[in-house]
């Protein structure tokens, strides 16, 4: 059998493309070889020509007990790679039995409050063969250390853990709300972690600098892109200020994207976003390593895009955006079931949703060939368009004083509201058509059962919380979160103290107000 792939024709496809030129364009200065400085045509010389991208299905509700029941669905049904969703209250630093989480516990995610929980999420799965995105932020240090833990039990080391935790608090100032501590005090927590998984968890990525919520929140992408790397520009300084050699860390910097319907411009998009990083990266931190000039990325399909309305139609949607995304050249990709604009994802949507993926893996031939659209004069273009935009509000940010003074002085936020507010008058004037919403709508929609979260669940949480605080040695926690608010009044890396307090069983509430006493809480100016 013949290792040259084939076109339906029979023809030869080859690897890359090459030898081709545009007036005025020289290809070795905007592009290069697939896998080499400045990486425009993707991080891996080969890309999905050796093996496909990870295929990550976020999931996660309820008790962590009927997470890990769609985990093991998800993993018998193909999937290479676990995204575990947090309920709100997780989130944000908070136990299942405080006031505040009252009626939030297992609704958008899974309630973990301790180290048991963990260890029930990840029941009978080997975590040295799964790789495992946490999506996490404020207390991303916490749900980590629990793993970390977890994992210890099974027998597995740190050094073979493989996977991500979002960690990207900036964003969260920005768009989406789920901070805890105020900007500096939560930076100071993310070197921490850098320097704690450089020397305990060496295969971790480390971060997972955002775009995507400022995306759904309204921004466009350009601004996508720019505020992304604004703000991993901010944690670089931090981690080199906190005595940290660039090429130590950088290799464990990840991204995160949305994919949109906008097929040409996202993958434009994901090209730019690479090559500015690229340089950034070697001009502005002299990186060396050329891992740390590698813009590797995970991607998710628009949630934003997603309509309540015909949600049958989400399907399309989510097949042309995953499809972007597979040609943008992302690394990993979660896709949207086509009912989540209604509630929790069935297990059959979520089944659906991975069957887009591997529709697009095994059935089509983007994946025979490397960068399918370098060249493209439409594609080139608009990649350079999007790199001048990017970098025009990347300069406009630094003007500011850098991604935190910005935020501070409400800059970004603002311009992402200007970008949603125009978007929403498109919509509603009929300038912008979305199927089933403002064109081509029904009279009367089709019937729909959504997944519900039994409230029975919060209940059962609270009580295993009341166990778990009349089993444990609470002397012992004590003094693990005193030890921890120590180290956190002064210099040394809080993740050790953590680390003794979640073994001892303390929860991550606990932590988190441990951190408060210490470093306060964080108040938005327009919350005044």
């Amino acid at each position: 059998m013949s290792s040259v792939a084939r076109s339906e024709s029979g023809l030869p496809i080859q690897a890359v493309y090459d030898g081709w030129a545009l007036a005025g364009f020289d290809p070795e200065v905007k592009l290069g070889a697939p896998g080499r400085y400045p990486f425009t045509r993707g991080v891996y010389p080969s890309m999905y020509t050796g093996r496909p991208w990870t295929m990550r299905q976020y999931a996660g509700f309820g008790t962590a007990k009927e997470s890990n029941e769609r985990y093991h669905e998800l993993v018998g049904a193909g999937t290479g790679g676990l995204s575990v969703a947090f309920d709100l209250p997780t989130q944000m630093g908070y136990d299942s039995d405080e006031a505040v989480a009252r009626g939030e516990v297992g609704k958008v995610g899974v309630a973990i409050d301790s180290v048991d929980d963990m260890r029930t999420l990840f029941q009978g799965l080997p975590l040295d063969k799964v790789s495992t995105s946490m999506t996490i932020n404020a207390p991303a240090s916490t749900l980590l250390l629990m793993y970390q833990l977890v994992a210890a039990e099974q027998g597995v080391a740190g050094s073979r853990l493989t996977g991500t935790i979002q960690n990207d608090v900036l964003k969260e100032y920005i768009a989406r709300g789920t901070y805890i501590y105020p900007p500096q005090q939560s930076l100071r927590l993310i070197s921490d972690i850098f320097a704690y998984c450089h020397k305990e968890m060496p295969r971790w990525n480390t971060i997972s600098i955002s775009g995507y919520h400022m995306a759904e929140a309204g921004a466009t992408p350009a601004q996508e892109i720019a505020f992304t790397l604004a703000n991993a520009k901010e944690y670089v300084r931090t981690a080199i200020a906190a005595g940290l050699d660039v090429d130590d860390f950088a290799p464990r910097l990840s991204f995160f994207f949305v994919a949109r319907t906008t097929l040409l411009e996202e993958i434009a998009k994901f090209r730019a976003a690479r090559r500015i990083w690229a340089r950034i990266m070697r001009e502005e931190f002299h990186a060396r390593n050329p891992k740390s000039q590698m813009l590797r990325f995970h991607t998710q399909t628009a949630g934003v895009q997603l309509t309540a309305q015909q949600p049958e139609v989400n399907l399309v949607r989510v097949a042309l955006q995953g499809l972007g995304a597979v040609l943008g050249g992302t690394q990993s990709l979660h896709t949207n079931s086509y009912d989540e604009a209604i509630a929790l994802p069935t297990q059959k949507a979520a089944r659906l949703a991975l069957r887009t993926q591997q529709v697009i893996a095994y059935e089509t031939d983007v994946t025979r060939t490397v960068d399918p659209f370098a060249g493209s004069y439409v594609m080139e273009s608009m990649t350079d368009a999007l790199e001048e935009a990017a970098l025009e509000l990347i300069r406009a940010v630094e003007d500011r004083g850098g991604a935190v003074a910005a935020i501070e002085q409400g800059f970004q936020k603002s311009e992402i509201e200007r970008s949603a507010y125009r978007v929403a008058l498109e919509i509603d004037n009929g300038e912008r058509t979305v199927v089933g919403v403002n064109k081509y709508t029904l009279d009367e929609e089709e019937p729909y059962e959504p997944l519900r979260v039994d409230p029975q669940i919060e209940i059962d949480q609270c009580e295993r919380l009341a166990a778990l605080r009349e089993e444990r040695d609470n002397g012992a926690v004590r003094r693990a979160l005193d030890e921890l608010r120590a180290t956190a009044q002064g210099s040394g890396n809080v993740m050790v103290p953590m680390r003794e307090a979640l073994r001892l069983r303390a929860t991550g509430g606990e932590v988190s107000h441990a951190l408060r006493d210490v470093w306060g809480t964080y108040v938005p100016l327009d919350a005044f």
